[in-house]
Parts: structure tokens; sequence; C-alpha cells
């Protein structure tokens, strides 16, 4: 399963400062932890090994250790039994203590007993503590020492376990949280500072349109950003200048070439034979037709044509029609009327293109319209050869021609269904080639209503 990672700028940063702070926390609290264990061995230790020390130094001086009263008692045996919790790394440290101190003794051992795996007889003091002990906190386990002497005497003393302070952790559970309040606000807001101007920087870019003006872009936010934004700035007015420079170019490359084809026309009238003049005028307007659909695919981005609200049932009706007066055999099923903004000329191009690839290449097509709430579909039908599955996306591709059913015999230079494609793109909709069921082609262009 993924790790979720933020995608924004702020939450990233925010999530790896929030980490940084964990982690020193960690490290914060892992050092506290063992400077806690190391007061919690010497709370236990060195109270055991002063009361050791002292009780064989009175023992020296006539006061002997004995089993009825004292801090330190003889015991008849080791009072430490396999049921208690042994503690042979506080026996360690205990042992290390006494001989630092000179006193010498055979063994040490040491356990966590709970209340009733150890007892001792209580003197009238120590039992009035004890209640007011277990009044207090309730029953505790205790630490249990005990010290074999060198002439193999038990002694054994016992005391109040130290609990473990939670207030530790509290605590610094809410000087973690302080901090992330502390910190994590400056760097949300200064990611967001910083962020902003990014997230209006990709929107620009992504809005971007060849046929609306540039308009600069404010450059705010740290000097790196700003000088992104100001690059940006820049490349928008050299890439529209570009297309400036290309569209005079093509203008001018329309012109030049469209008037001596208007010569060719004329000078055609002169030629006597019927058939020649015939064959001579439809090769210059193949030649026309291949101009203006090269001029168009390459102006397409940036159409002159604003959108306007129009039927769209009564557009295909149109060109429909109009390939009905050229004697086509093209059908429409009668649809209801449906209003949708568009660029009209540019959309009768595409359907245009698209019916008569099908009267080209089957003879007659057929024609319809569906809508929904949301889309509008112009489906082309025709019974013709067909494409290839594996090269329905390829016949879209600008020049592309299919050698085997559709040759030069047929007219065009493989620019028509590039055409139809790039304008119904640039209306935000798609067009799609399927085979037909019992042979043929279905051209579909599907348009958005919103």
């Amino acid at each position: 399963m993924p790790i979720p990672w933020p995608r924004s700028l702020a939450g990233q940063m925010a999530l790896l400062v929030a980490l940084a702070l964990f982690m020193a926390q960690a490290i914060n609290l892992a050092l506290l932890l063992r400077e806690r264990a190391a007061v919690r061995m010497a709370q236990i230790t060195r109270p055991a090994a002063y009361r050791i020390a002292d009780a064989l130094d009175q023992e020296a001086a006539g006061r002997p250790v004995v089993a009825d009263r004292g801090r330190v008692r003889l015991v008849p045996r080791n009072p430490i039994t396999k049921a208690m919790d042994a503690q042979p790394a506080v026996a360690r440290e205990l042992a290390s203590q006494l001989t630092d101190m000179g006193v010498r003794v055979a063994a040490v051992e040491v356990a966590v007993a709970k209340p009733w795996q150890y007892r001792i007889p209580l003197s009238r003091f120590e039992r009035r503590m004890a209640t007011r002990a277990t009044h207090d906190d309730g029953p505790r386990d205790s630490i249990v020492v005990a010290v074999r002497r060198s002439d193999g005497r038990w002694m054994a003393l016992s005391g109040g376990l130290p609990r473990d302070d939670l207030r530790l952790f509290w605590r610094l559970l809410g000087q973690t949280l302080i901090l992330y309040a502390v910190v994590l606000a400056p760097v949300l807001w200064v990611a967001r500072r910083i962020s902003r101007p990014l997230r209006e920087l990709a929107a620009a870019a992504r809005g971007y349109s060849p046929a609306v003006p540039p308009v600069p872009l404010e450059e705010s936010g740290p000097h790196d950003v700003r000088s992104v934004t100001a690059a940006f700035n820049a490349l928008r007015l050299r890439v529209t200048a570009m297309l400036d420079e290309k569209d005079r170019m093509l203008g001018a490359i329309g012109h030049d070439l469209r008037t001596p084809l208007a010569a060719l026309r004329v000078r055609i009238e002169s030629v006597e034979d019927e058939q020649d003049r015939a064959r001579m005028a439809d090769t210059i307007a193949e030649m026309n037709r291949t101009l203006d659909d090269i001029l168009s695919l390459a102006r397409l981005g940036r159409p002159s044509e604003p959108e306007t609200e129009v039927d769209l049932a009564a557009l295909v009706d149109a060109v429909v029609e109009d390939f009905r007066d050229l004697g086509a055999a093209v059908t429409f099923e009668e649809a209801e009327r449906l209003r949708m903004r568009l660029r009209p000329s540019l959309i009768r191009r595409a359907v245009r293109n698209l019916i008569e690839n099908a009267v080209k290449y089957a003879g007659a097509a057929e024609v319809s319209l569906a809508s929904d709430a949301r889309m509008a579909a112009i489906v082309v039908a025709d019974r013709g050869p067909g494409i290839p599955p594996e090269r329905l996306d390829q016949v879209f591709d600008p020049f592309f021609r299919l050698e085997s059913s559709r040759n030069r015999h047929t007219g065009g230079i493989g620019l028509g269904l590039a055409l139809a494609r790039a304008i119904v793109e640039e209306a935000g909709g798609r067009i799609v080639l399927s085979p037909r069921d019992g042979g043929g082609l279905v051209a579909t262009i599907t348009l958005p209503r919103g």
C-alpha cells in the first residue's frame, strides 16, 4: 500500500519539518530516558550501599547486625527466590559501589518482589509508615537486596521501588505540541507564500491560449520564484511573437500561391479540348483545397472566428444539404434543435471532411445526431472498405494515407481527418473512428455541451 504523501509544496515542507521535529524529540526522549534510568539506578543502589556500609561499620564498633530491627537485617538464608524478578545489572552496580567504598562482601543479589513475596518483621514505626503508604498509593513492589558476607551469613534490606514518572512523558508530549504550533505555523505560512505564485504560474501555463493576448503574470514571492515568473512572461511574449510572425508568413504564402493558381484558372479557359480543360480545372481546384487545408491546420491554434450560439442540428443538416445538391447519397436523421456555443465554420468544416471522406471511399454516408445533458455526438457512418483496427489512430496523422484502399487516384493528400481532429480537439471534444458492424466505418465527433 503506497504511503500517502502530500502533493503540494506547503504540505511537503510542513511534513518534513514535522518529521524533523519528531526525530529531534524522539532523540531527546531517548536521552532523557537514559538519564532517568541512571538516576533511578542511583536511587536504588546508593542508599543501599550506604546502609550496608554503615551497618558493617556499626558492627565493627560493637553494634552487630540483628534480625529483628534496623534497615539492614540478618536473615537465615538468601531471601531472593526464583519467583522474584532478578536485577543482575543493579546487583553489579551495587557490588561496584561497595567495592569503591572499601566494603568486602562475598556476593550481592538484587530482585524486585511483589508485596506478598517478601515480608520482614516490622517495628512500630515501620508498620505505621507501611500503612500510610498502602492508604496513599496502594501496595507497592519493593526492591530486595541480599548480601552474603565473608563469613557466609546473609544480610538483607528492602525498600520501595521508585515509580516510573509518567509526568516526564506528558511533559515531553506537551513540549512537542508546543513546538509543532510554534514552528509549523510559520513554516506553513512561508510555504504557502512560496507556493501561491507557483500555483498561479502553473494555472497561467495551463490556461495559455495563442488566441488570447498574453497578460503579464504578477511577479511575487521569493526572488527565485519571481525570476521563474519573469522568465515565463518573457517566454510567453516570445511565443506569441513567433505565432504572429507565423500567421503573417502563412498569409503571405497563401496570397502568393493563390495568385498564380487564379492566373492558371483563367488561362485554361483558352484550352480548346474540353476534357483537358476539365482535368486542369480539377487539378487547380484540388490544389486550392489542399492549400486551404494546410493553412487551416497551421492556423487552428489561433482561430479568428469567435464562438457563437448556434443550432448544431441545423448546422449538420446544412452540410448534408450541400452534399445533396452535388448529387451525393448522404442521408441525415432529423434531430431536435440543439443550442451550443461553438465556432460554426470550423465545426462545419470538420463535419464536411468526415462526410466527404465517407462519400469518397464508400459512395454514400449516413449522418445522425445524438445528445444528452453533457455531450453531443455527430455520427457519420459508411459501408466502405473500412480501416484496419491497428491503423484507426494512425489515419489522423497529417499526410498519412492507406495505400491499399485509399491511394492518390481517389484524391486528397491525407489532411482531411487530421484537420477534423484538430478542430474537434480545439473545441474540447473528441473524434473516434470505429469499425461498423457488417462492414464500413463509423466516425463519431463528441462535443461537450457545457
